[in-house]
């Protein structure tokens, strides 16, 4: 069972500073900013922000896959 959120950014036209179009991004759970249609995302600068959730595509990863990733942020 996969411990962690992941999603792909596939618009960052209004943040080119903070995304990265195809990049990977783990996310923290906040049901408030989920109400509001947002989601809350570690962007580039590491820290975790709102950003609307219609950047972004949810995927699951492998075990193998979230580890790597987990370990190299």
């Amino acid at each position: 069972m996969n411990l962690h959120h992941f999603v792909v950014c596939i618009d960052n036209a209004d943040y080119p500073a903070s995304l990265e179009r195809c990049k990977i991004y783990q996310t923290l759970p906040d049901e408030q900013a989920k109400q509001r249609q947002y989601i809350r995302v570690i962007d580039e600068s590491g820290e975790d922000y709102l950003y609307p959730q219609t950047l972004f595509i949810p995927i699951t990863l492998s075990s193998e896959l979230e580890t790597a990733i987990v370990k190299a942020a």
